[in-house]
């Protein structure tokens, strides 16, 4: 919605607005509003259209998601480094059902600016090993499944893993 350096104005100012309020002695607005500068600021490190996202993915809607990923006009600009990974590896996502070709170079640049979660990268590796397999890359399909089974430590994984070793082997 705001482009990331206004949010911080914005968090600048609503927090100059809660130290005038302290110097008033109007305590209960001066906490209220710190509180309140805390909204911005998270905003920033977590883009509210990339959550909006997650949220439509969890619920299965892609074409919602996409909706709200569409919203993010110049991703380079607006999002910070880790956003901008969030950013490529849900168009990723969205692209790994019809498109594996442009959903392999969204998964690489997603591994490349960077993802919080180590599931997360688990599964944009995952979904690169996929690509590799689907254009007879054994080598690296193989290197990306084992760096899979290093980064998915809960196991949630490890059905697809199976299912990709035994694809593996046909080939």
């Amino acid at each position: 919605m705001f482009h990331r350096n206004i949010k911080l104005i914005i968090a600048a100012l609503i927090f100059a607005t809660a130290v005038w309020q302290f110097t008033e002695s109007n305590i209960g607005n001066g906490i209220f509003l710190l509180l309140l500068t805390l909204i911005p600021v998270f905003l920033y490190f977590k883009n509210e259209f990339i959550l909006l996202a997650f949220l439509q993915l969890r619920k299965q809607n892609f074409p919602g998601a996409q909706k709200w990923l569409a919203k993010i006009k110049n991703p380079e600009t607006a999002l910070v480094q880790k956003q901008q990974g969030y950013y490529n590896y849900l168009q990723g996502l969205m692209l790994s059902q019809t498109n594996l070709i442009q959903a392999e170079k969204y998964f690489k640049k997603a591994i490349q600016l960077g993802l919080n979660m180590d599931m997360d990268l688990a599964v944009a590796k995952l979904n690169l090993a996929g690509v590799a397999m689907s254009r007879r890359r054994k080598l690296e399909a193989t290197n990306l499944i084992s760096e899979v089974k290093k980064l998915d430590k809960q196991g949630m994984l490890k059905e697809q893993i199976a299912m990709m070793k035994e694809q593996m082997k046909k080939i």
